[in-house]
């Protein structure tokens, strides 16, 4: 059988691509390393925030609008919640990178916001202790995605449309074969029309021209017992981006599994290796550098570790994504690494992964992802 789209990788990506392509009534074949889901890429650990007021760069906006209605299609066709709204915040000096981004998305795609100084933002939001000379932008649309729950959800929903999902079953090596591709893993060999690589931190084992341009990065992230429950409760307390002397932290309300949820975008700024990273060592280290947020800028929440997970960014040179057809091989796309802020776009890179795919093109701006950026591998 020559299936017309096979998608190596089950994650946030790869699953909605599968569930997208199906849905349009495609022979799909998912083949995922690991299970679906798992807890050995980039997606777990219950939920990843989304937020419109994107400081990264405003032309993520359009992307994100069409996310949140993909994200809600998800949910009425699964039948669960998917997507929780509790505000977004960006918290720093008025000149920060992250109050400086986020107010020139709003100006530029006319966002609903307001602008708090310190003492307001601590009075709305008492679990906050900043100093006097922050600022913080709230954007009312921000919250987060059910990250386990939404891969579970477009697989589920890609079975029902007739996909082959296989799990545990790594892709060793692909290559073109007339104007389609060959697969093959350790059980078998597989053929399609066209191939969609989503892997994640191992996309450079199976695109080795793009070594040097998707480097793993292993990420810990910690839940917090709170002392004041009250004041990180969903409806109480927003997600957040905090940039402080101590790093760009990141955080949650309480949700799903106890503790407040931190995390410090690049860590330690660990490169790894997927494979032999060991997934269950924590040192004394990562829960250091995540208290040192705590303790000082959210003491109500400043209680015993209950949690600390690890994961992995991997993050390209600019940190923005790729997502492109491969140039010398365009029957194969290749989608993302996000650098850490990339599963809020799963809902639409999964409509665009299968439009270019399927039709060859999309009508989604994804000029600014293009591969050949970076002027080739490295």
């Amino acid at each position: 059988m020559t299936y017309d789209v096979i998608v190596v990788g089950v994650g946030g990506m790869g699953s909605a691509a599968v569930a997208e392509a199906a849905a349009r009534g495609a022979s799909v074949l998912g083949l995922e390393r690991a299970n679906i889901p798992n807890d050995e890429g980039s997606s777990h650990g219950v939920n990843r925030i989304i937020r419109l007021a994107y400081m990264e760069d405003p032309r993520y906006v359009p992307l994100l609008r069409r996310a949140y209605q993909r994200w809600r299609d998800l949910e009425e066709r699964a039948g669960e919640p998917i997507l929780v709204i509790t505000g977004g915040l960006d918290v720093g000096l008025p000149d920060s990178e992250g109050v400086r981004g986020s107010l020139e998305a709003c100006r530029v795609h006319d966002l609903e916001h307001e602008v708090l100084a310190a003492d307001e933002l601590m009075a709305r939001f008492p679990g906050f202790r900043v100093p006097a000379d922050f600022t913080a932008v709230y954007q009312p649309d921000g919250g987060f995605v059910l990250s386990e729950r939404s891969i579970a959800a477009h697989a589920r929903l890609a079975l029902a449309d007739g996909a082959d999902l296989r799990g545990h079953e790594a892709v060793l090596e692909w290559w073109p074969e007339d104007d389609g591709v060959v697969v093959r893993t350790a059980r078998d060999r597989y053929r399609a029309r066209r191939l969609i690589i989503s892997a994640g931190a191992w996309l450079s084992q199976l695109l080795p021209q793009l070594a040097g341009l998707a480097v793993p990065e292993r990420q810990v992230l910690m839940w917090s017992r709170t002392l004041r429950p009250e004041h990180f409760a969903v409806g109480a307390f927003p997600v957040f981006i905090l940039e402080v002397p101590e790093g760009r932290y990141y955080g949650f309300p309480e949700y799903a599994i106890p503790g407040f949820k931190l995390g410090l975008y690049h860590h330690r700024g660990e490169v790894v290796d997927p494979d032999t990273l060991d997934r269950g060592r924590v040192e004394p280290e990562d829960e250091a550098v995540l208290r040192a947020c705590t303790g000082r800028y959210f003491p109500d929440a400043d209680g015993p570790t209950l949690t600390l997970r690890t994961c992995l960014f991997t993050n390209t040179p600019d940190e923005h994504f790729i997502i492109d057809r491969l140039p010398e091989v365009p029957q194969v796309v290749v989608v993302s690494p996000c650098s850490g802020h990339g599963f809020k776009f799963a809902s639409v890179v999964g409509e665009i992964a299968t439009d270019l795919a399927l039709e060859g093109g999309t009508e989604h701006d994804i000029e600014m992802f293009r591969i050949d950026r970076f002027g080739g591998g490295q």
